[in-house]
């Protein structure tokens, strides 16, 4: 098996980081090789968050090369767009339709871009998008904060993960809060079902 490359991106406060960790996890339980890597544009709240996930039988490197992501999950629109570069026309793009405006486009340093100006490009450019408001599905969980377990359920039920679905709900488990488990599984659920819509992505 070739290095498996998931690009996580969003702002700070999102859960970019528990959502690598939770699918890094899965990959060593299934007895993958697994390298993470998590890089701040601004390590604060609101600033630019990525991570990369490269699961194999050996992965040296941490970081995933440019056009070579075989599924990027972007929490937010900007921060998914910010990072296309590491996509190519046949990468999975799973993204949040809910814009929280990174700190970046809130000083002036980047270009702020409407829904529709991001959803023009990726669907121009890239053949299998995803496009999903998580916010709404993370509100029916019972909170904005697991719009991350949203995403991560929407890309186990396209079955492009080399993952089972179990080892996923079983990191859940092990990685997060007890207090918050049920939240976070509720919202993971939610995400497997809304992404049952998107059967033409499986195989």
């Amino acid at each position: 098996m070739k290095a498996y490359n998931i690009v996580i991106t969003g702002v700070g406060g999102q859960g970019v980081l528990l959502t690598a960790e939770i699918l890094g996890n899965s990959a060593l339980k299934e007895g993958y090789d697994v390298r993470v890597s998590e890089i701040h544009g601004m390590a604060q709240r609101g600033g630019s968050v990525v991570c990369d996930v490269r699961i194999g039988k050996r992965v040296y490197a941490p970081t995933t090369p440019d056009g070579m992501a075989d599924v990027m999950l972007g929490l937010e629109p900007i921060e998914t767009l910010r990072y296309l570069k590491f996509a190519s026309p046949q990468t999975l793009i799973i993204m949040n339709t809910r814009s929280v405006k990174p700190v970046s486009v809130l000083m002036g340093a980047a270009k702020d871009l409407s829904l529709d100006d991001i959803t023009q490009i990726i669907n121009r450019y890239y053949d299998n998008a995803i496009l999903i408001d998580a916010m709404q599905l993370a509100m029916k969980a019972g909170s904005p904060i697991v719009q991350n377990m949203v995403m991560l359920g929407v890309l186990a039920s396209t079955e492009h993960l080399p993952i089972n679905i179990n080892t996923l709900k079983e990191s859940i488990k092990q990685l997060v809060s007890p207090r918050y488990f049920e939240l976070n599984m509720m919202a993971f659920e939610l995400g497997l079902k809304a992404g049952e819509s998107y059967s033409s992505f499986k195989h």
